[in-house]
C-alpha cells in the first residue's frame, strides 16, 4: 500500500463516518461539571471521573506537594510538583496556570514550559504546545540532562525518560496530531536515538513509525522494524511494544484489543494502534469502526490515543459539519 494511498483511504474512510455519527457523540454538560477542554471535534471535555480511593490518593499528593510549595514558592521543582499533582486530579487548565505563573518568574525554565506543553497537548491547544516544547528543547540543550522522576512509578520503580526525551516525545506527538509528520519525524526519531531505555525507545518507535509511514519516510519505518523484537526490556510500554510486534508481523490482532469500548487508558492506545494497523493494510471500515470505539469511551479523553483519534477524524470532517457541543 502506498504512503499516498495510506493518506487518503485515511480520510475517506473516516469521513463518512464521522458525519454520520458526530451528532451521536453529542452530549450535555451535567450542571456544575467543570469542561477543562474543547475537543478536536467541537465537544465540551468535562473533568474525568476518579474512583474516591484514587481521588483521595491524588488529594493527599496535592496537599504535600502544596505545602513544598509555600514553603518555596520560587523553587522550580515545587512548582513543577504542584502542577503535576493538580494535572493528576483532572485540573488541567489550573495545571497549566500554575506553570504559567512560574515562568513569569523563571522565564525560558525546560522544566516548566516542558510540562505546560504536555498539558497543552491534553486540552488540544496543539500549537500552544509546539511553542512551549520548541523552546523547552532548545534550553534544554543548553544544560545537562536528567532522568524525571514518575508521578505514578511503574512497577520497578524506575523513571524511564529525561528531561530531554520527553521534551521531544511530546514535541513529536503535538506535531503529529497536527498533521506535522515530516517533522514529527525528526522529534521521534531525536527521542528514539538517544533514549537509554527499551520503554522510551518503543514508544517513540511506535509513533515514529506511524508518522514515517503517513511522511512518506520509508527507511525510517523499516529501521523500527528491523529493531522491534519480543525480549525488549519494557517495564511500563507494554502495549506500544506489542502494537509493534503487530506490525511487525510478529503478534495476531486479536491477541492487541479487548472487545468493546475501551475503558483503561491500555485499551485505547490499543484500539488506535490497531485502527492504524488495518488502514495500512487497507482496511478502512474496519479502522473507522475502532476510531468510533474509541471516541466513544469519553471518560478517557486525554488519552494520546482518544487525542490522535479526534485528529484523524477532525481532519476527516468538514468545518461546516463541526461546532462547539455542550
Amino acid at each position: 500500500m502506498s504512503d499516498m494511498t495510506w493518506r487518503t483511504g485515511w480520510f475517506v474512510a473516516t469521513a463518512g463516518v464521522a458525519l454520520a455519527c458526530g451528532g451521536d457523540r453529542a452530549s450535555h454538560v451535567p450542571a456544575g461539571a467543570a469542561v477543562e477542554a474543547i475537543s478536536l471535534l467541537g465537544d465540551s471535555l468535562v473533568r474525568p471521573p476518579l474512583s474516591d480511593s484514587l481521588r483521595a490518593a491524588h488529594e493527599a499528593q496535592l496537599a504535600t506537594a502544596r505545602a513544598a510549595y509555600e514553603r518555596a514558592p520560587e523553587n522550580v521543582d515545587s512548582i513543577v510538583w504542584l502542577g503535576r499533582r493538580t494535572a493528576y486530579l483532572g485540573r488541567y487548565r489550573e495545571a497549566i496556570e500554575i506553570y504559567t505563573r512560574g515562568l513569569a518568574t523563571h522565564a525560558g525554565e525546560p522544566h516548566l514550559l516542558r510540562h505546560r506543553g504536555h498539558r497543552f497537548i491534553t486540552i488540544r491547544q496543539l500549537d500552544s504546545a509546539v511553542l512551549d516544547l520548541t523552546a523547552a528543547a532548545r534550553a534544554a540543550a543548553r544544560q545537562p540532562d536528567e532522568v524525571e522522576p514518575d508521578g505514578l512509578p511503574n512497577a520497578r520503580n524506575q523513571p524511564r525518560g529525561t528531561l530531554r526525551t520527553n521534551i521531544q516525545y511530546h514535541l513529536g506527538l503535538a506535531r503529529y496530531l497536527l498533521g506535522d509528520y515530516e517533522r514529527a519525524a525528526i522529534a521521534f526519531l531525536r527521542t528514539r536515538r538517544t533514549a537509554e531505555n527499551d520503554d522510551m525507545r518503543v514508544a517513540a518507535g511506535y509513533w515514529l513509525y506511524l508518522t514515517a509511514r503517513r511522511a512518506s519516510l520509508p527507511e525510517e519505518a523499516r529501521e523500527v522494524m528491523a529493531w522491534v523484537r519480543p525480549d525488549l526490556d519494557v517495564i511500563e510500554n507494554h502495549t506500544y511494544h506489542r502494537l509493534l510486534l503487530l506490525y511487525a508481523g510478529r503478534l495476531p490482532v486479536d491477541s492487541i484489543l479487548p472487545g468493546g469500548t475501551p475503558a483503561t487508558l491500555d485499551d485505547v492506545t490499543a484500539a488506535y494502534g490497531v485502527a492504524a494497523w488495518h488502514m495500512l493494510n487497507g482496511r478502512g471500515p474496519e479502522a473507522a469502526a475502532l476510531l468510533d470505539r474509541i471516541l466513544a469511551a469519553r471518560e478517557r479523553w486525554p488519552a494520546f490515543g482518544y487525542i490522535a483519534a479526534e485528529a484523524d477524524r477532525a481532519r476527516a470532517t468538514p468545518l461546516s459539519a463541526r461546532s462547539p457541543r455542550t
